[in-house]
């Protein structure tokens, strides 16, 4: 026989106090979770945003990322007449790009912070094809004009329209705008290719890699067959999602790891919250829970009924916890992303998913902090709290 679910109700706001203590140790705990998941997983989406599944990435064999890689023009020229290459007006729609970092000042610290600077070729909206012009217009080859995207344009002084900056040894004209999808490409500023090589003296015929428009996305495994088999090539070729995706491992998977840790010191202090909840509850109903045995509960109902009480406590807990960081979702931060020594901006990611989970931490804490409470009342001599009436 079941104790009725009405007389945990009942108990929960009658002890509203100890109760009140408990919610916000969980609350607090899971929105803390909720939060640094969020940022992590906003952070793999930016990245993982800017790869297109018709794309191919060119890299140096061993490179691990652009900063690391170096393609020379000769196999630039191979790559461009490899199977699979889309083209457009009888030209290969590929850019090889040069990248570098150069240090801007935070609008909002202004201190500086390293921006990505990615030098492309003329064909490079025709390869990106989810980066659109929305300010200005697209930079003239061969002059120092640069377009920048939407999230750098708003998160560093100086890179607004219009304007002109100096870095690198050079003096570069602010000409557009661009809207990259909310991808790591709105944190970057792009422009010529030669043009950026001249001007940080680095070889014309070298570039960080080469960005391939495939003819679908079922090409890839061709043209990287036949570009790996080629022995004039000396490169490595993934999607661009893949790259992409494996660039933002290494925070995602700190952030993951500090979350967790955080998560859990926090938690444990939830559940010793839930504890003493629970064991006051239990000193305080001694006598309620013997008369309960004594008209025929058994020891599985009481343990059942102390367990629906505290996980009802940890629901509470883990829906405001939830409710608490969901005006996080869409706010933009930035952070460095480690592969490229550069800043990004990205935003909060908090999905339906982040949110169950949420709430299923919470009633892990609520059942770890109402067990030993729960069968502590179900195992009480039920004479010696009867003779205490």
């Amino acid at each position: 026989m079941a104790i009725p679910i009405v007389y945990n109700f009942r108990s929960v706001t009658a002890r509203w106090t100890s109760t009140i203590v408990a919610v916000l140790g969980i609350a607090g705990t899971v929105g803390v979770f909720v939060a640094m998941l969020s940022l992590a997983r906003g952070f793999r989406a930016t990245l993982v945003s800017s790869g297109s599944y018709d794309n191919a990435i060119v890299l140096r064999a061993g490179a691990t990322s652009e900063m690391m890689s170096g393609v020379t023009l000769d196999s630039v020229k191979i790559l461009q007449d490899e199977p699979g290459v889309a083209r457009a007006n009888g030209e290969p729609l590929v850019t090889s790009e040069v990248v570098v970092v150069a240090p801007f000042p935070l609008r909002s610290t202004g201190t500086d912070a390293n921006v990505q600077v990615r030098g492309v070729s003329p064909a490079v909206l025709t390869v990106r094809r989810n980066v659109k012009i929305i300010q200005g217009r697209m930079f003239q080859p061969g002059l120092s004009e640069l377009v920048v995207g939407r999230y750098a344009t708003n998160s560093y002084s100086g890179l607004t329209l219009g304007n002109k900056v100096r870095f690198g040894g050079g003096v570069w004209t602010i000409v557009g705008i661009f809207d990259a999808g909310g991808s790591s490409f709105d944190s970057e500023v792009w422009c010529d290719s030669h043009i950026l090589a001249d001007v940080y003296k680095r070889p014309n015929n070298i570039f960080q890699s080469v960005t391939v428009h495939l003819t679908s996305p079922e090409a890839f495994q061709s043209f990287k067959d036949a570009a790996s088999k080629d022995p004039r090539l000396d490169v490595d070729i993934s999607r661009e999602v893949d790259y992409y995706s494996k660039q933002s491992q290494t925070f995602t998977r700190l952030i993951t790891y500090l979350g967790g840790f955080v998560a859990a010191i926090m938690g444990i202090g939830a559940i010793f919250g839930a504890l003493n909840t629970m064991y006051s509850a239990v000193s305080e109903r001694g006598r309620e829970i013997a008369v309960m045995r004594a008209l025929g509960f058994g020891a599985a109902a009481v343990v059942f009924s102390f367990l629906i009480e505290a996980l009802l406590i940890s629901l509470v807990g883990g829906a405001i916890g939830c409710a608490a960081v969901l005006p996080l979702n869409g706010f933009t931060t930035g952070s460095m992303n480690w592969q490229t020594f550069s800043h990004m901006a990205f935003a909060f990611k908090i999905t339906p998913g982040l949110l169950m989970g949420g709430i299923i931490f919470a009633l892990g804490m609520g059942v770890a902090g109402g067990l030993l409470p729960a069968i502590h009342a179900a195992v009480r001599p039920i004479s010696a709290a009867l003779r205490s009436l």
